[in-house]
């Protein structure tokens, strides 16, 4: 069983794609050209952290959400009010194995906390699984994977992930809410997935 007061509070302070020193609660350098220009990150896949995130994804503990939720509302600034809240969407197969969305309760339960809104807008066009995959192998999986559901408003995105691993996911996520409008997308995910040494 999972605590959620024996996870890490202090801010996660590492650039998450090339874990250089980063400041001010922020988890991204400026040396990277990405569609997406801002991101905050609880902390590293790791001891509770990683327990409750296993729960929730592979043991069906699906009241994690909340606690999911709260960590992120936790490491997040103020945002601007007018931020939409989309999830990155999961393979169908995932979906029906857990029997909810992972990402999407989480998602809400955050927007919900900050009044913010949430919308489902981005959808996976594609239903390969990114579990066990290389770099090269998840950056050519990702780059098909996404579509929006409709065109966005120009306007602020909060992309919410749960593991960020090579970024390849997230970066063609946000990648897919740039080409339909948005202008400007921030990233929140739940936990960074060690790098190998």
């Amino acid at each position: 069983m999972y605590c959620k007061y024996n996870i890490e509070s202090e801010q996660y302070e590492a650039c998450l794609v090339c874990s250089g020193p980063v400041g001010g609660g922020e988890a991204l350098c400026s040396h990277h050209i990405l569609p997406y220009s801002r991101a905050w990150c609880v902390g590293e896949r790791s001891a509770a952290l990683r327990a409750l995130l296993d729960q929730y994804k592979f043991e069906r503990a699906k009241d994690a959400y909340h606690e999911l939720a709260q960590l992120l509302d936790l490491s997040l600034p103020v945002l601007p009010e007018d931020v939409v809240v989309v999830p990155v969407p999961t393979i169908a197969p995932h979906i029906r194995r857990r029997g909810f969305d992972h990402t999407a309760l989480v998602a809400k339960e955050l927007a919900k906390r900050r009044g913010l809104i949430y919308q489902h807008a981005i959808e996976r066009v594609t239903t390969t699984s990114q579990l066990g995959k290389g770099k090269r192998d998840r950056r050519k999986q990702a780059a098909q994977a996404f579509a929006c559901v409709r065109p966005a408003q120009p306007g602020r995105y909060l992309l919410i992930d749960d593991i960020f691993t090579t970024g390849a996911t997230v970066e063609f996520a946000a990648q897919a809410l740039r080409d339909a409008g948005a202008t400007e997308v921030w990233l929140a995910i739940v936990a960074r997935q060690p790098l190998e040494k």
